[in-house]
């Protein structure tokens, strides 16, 4: 297990490794993080099992996983839970508060050293808040948001954030403004070259600094 550094991990920052036993098609997997170096990966961590906002966001993320294999991207998901545990919850129906087969691999963390790590584990309940994470093909972290234990997370969010990093890391001349999607205007990162961006939305940005 690689630690942050001085405890404080941050965006920029390499994303700490980690070897830990996963679920996937219903099989015990041993996962390295860094074995995704290449691609693109999206780590999230949830509180519980067989719980009840867990599984809205393991399945959505699952439903739309080719989106992010289209994107170079896999997705891994983190819980203090065991292996055991996911592996039962994972072969429990979706209409009885169970996840079905998901399309990524579920990491057992049950000693709790992964999302210590990832500075998400509230130590007070003893499970993870719900941190995202964005890690680009070498390995650092280029996006992070944790949101507390009781509201979920948005998957459309989630890839527009990662068509953003991707866009800027493939132009590394342009910026993404605010609430940017794929195919939008970008700026050129340049006090001069930038004003053609906002010549070209002045209107759109007059009105909605206006409403």
């Amino acid at each position: 297990m690689t630690n942050p550094v001085n405890g404080c991990l941050r965006v920029g920052q390499e994303a700490p490794d980690f070897t830990a036993t996963a679920v996937f098609e219903h099989e015990f997997k041993t996962i390295k993080l860094s074995d995704y170096r290449s691609q693109y990966v999206v780590l999230f961590f949830y509180p519980l099992d067989f719980t009840f906002v867990c599984p809205t966001e393991i399945i959505a993320f699952s439903d739309r996983h080719e989106e992010f294999t289209q994107l170079n991207t896999e997705i891994l998901s983190v819980s203090v839970d065991s292996e055991f545990s996911h592996l039962a919850w994972s072969l429990t129906e979706r209409k009885e508060g169970g996840i079905g087969q998901i399309a990524y691999p579920l990491v057992s963390d049950i000693k709790r050293e992964i999302s210590t790590a990832y500075n998400v584990l509230d130590p007070e309940a003893g499970v993870a808040l719900r941190g995202l994470f964005i890690i680009d093909k070498e390995g650092i972290i280029q996006h992070s948001t944790i949101n507390n234990l009781s509201f979920g997370r948005s998957v459309d969010e989630t890839l527009r954030t990662l068509k953003a990093i991707q866009h800027v890391q493939n132009n590394p001349d342009q910026v993404c403004p605010v609430g940017w999607q794929e195919g939008d205007k970008t700026m050129i990162s340049d006090p001069v070259k930038s004003k053609a961006y906002f010549a070209a939305v002045a209107d759109s940005l007059v009105m909605g600094f206006g409403s």
